[in-house]
């Protein structure tokens, strides 16, 4: 394949692509989806695995050197692990990673390691059963939690993702930066964002300031921690833990004059900005009989239309934002 990159109209290069596998997931997170009513797509309209992996190499070619996998739960999807095992040999691509909801990857952790997949987010939003049974609509801490525990003794760099909201898990806050003390893992604390599956957004609140106020009245001499280039989280450690937490302003959106990421969905649909409408859906371009010239062209001037920021993007969004992170690719 030639070789090149993908740059926007700002100069900004494009290196990670977040690819979800699917729409569909076992738990029912309210911030997610909706409890019920939820359409998902035809098996037909998902793209294939085949056209995935080809599409990825294609990508990698275009200078994406890390891959996040995504859904819904990746893990539902039958054949995810053949899929993941063919992946990991692509050139260029430094890094796989996978976004999920810890219910599932247990049973996977031997051939996770055989295809160098080491690095795992966990989407946990409370720390107490029944809490968790709220917010997700499901009765699986328990298995969750052990997944987390057993992902750290077998040797994997486990984040926790917690969406934190007024009058739903507030008081998990220190709890998790507490599990940080004795555990090498990061937990990380989102705000939350309009992507329910639903127009009702009218409650928003504990900004990232919020949520740093509120732990530094706890742990007064926290130590800021040298973030990677291109990270949307701020991250601190409280001295003498052997964990760290990292807080990520997902709606305030202060990390996007750096993005470096793009977004493909399940059913092909390329975003450039998660606040903007797609791009154009490669799913239908790939099964037009496209030449790989023609896709490559479809992407690079996708990338290069690509918006100052989330702002920018959500403004010229004519469609009112309500589609659920399950179809958006979370």
């Amino acid at each position: 394949m030639e070789n090149s990159v993908l740059i926007d109209q700002y100069g900004r290069q494009i290196s990670y692509l977040r690819l979800s596998v699917t729409d569909r997931c076992n738990l029912r997170c309210y911030y997610c989806m909706p409890e019920e009513g939820m359409n998902f797509v035809p098996g037909k309209e998902l793209l294939t695995f085949g056209e995935m992996h080809d599409l990825s190499a294609l990508f990698c070619s275009l200078g994406i050197s890390k891959i996040r996998i995504t859904g819904g739960e990746p893990f539902v999807r039958n054949g995810i692990m053949t899929f993941l095992e063919g992946l990991s040999g692509l050139s260029g691509l430094q890094e796989i990673t996978i976004t999920t909801n810890g219910t599932l990857p247990g049973r996977y952790i031997a051939r996770l390691k055989d295809a160098g997949i080491r690095k795992l987010n966990i989407s946990i939003d409370s720390l107490d059963p029944q809490r968790f049974l709220q917010i997700t609509r499901r009765d699986s801490f328990r298995d969750v939690y052990a997944c987390i525990f057993r992902l750290l003794r077998e040797g994997f760099e486990v984040k926790l993702n917690c969406v934190v909201a007024a009058g739903k898990n507030t008081q998990d806050i220190i709890p998790f930066v507490e599990l940080t003390k004795e555990h090498a893992l990061v937990v990380r604390f989102l705000e939350e964002m309009p992507f329910n599956g639903s127009s009702n957004f009218d409650q928003f609140n504990w900004t990232h300031e919020d949520i740093y106020s509120f732990i530094s009245g706890r742990y007064p001499e926290l130590t800021r921690l040298q973030a990677e280039p291109n990270s949307t989280s701020v991250n601190y450690r409280v001295p003498g833990y052997k964990g760290s937490f990292g807080i990520i302003p997902s709606f305030s959106r202060t990390f996007c004059g750096s993005c470096n990421r793009i977004r493909l969905s399940a059913t092909g649909e390329l975003r450039t900005c998660l606040y903007g409408p797609p791009a154009v859906n490669l799913r239908d371009v790939l099964r037009s009989g496209a030449s790989e010239s023609e896709i490559r062209k479809v992407i690079t001037d996708a990338v290069a239309g690509r918006l100052r920021d989330g702002f920018e993007a959500e403004r010229q969004n004519a469609k009112q934002i309500k589609d659920s992170m399950s179809m958006l690719g979370g």
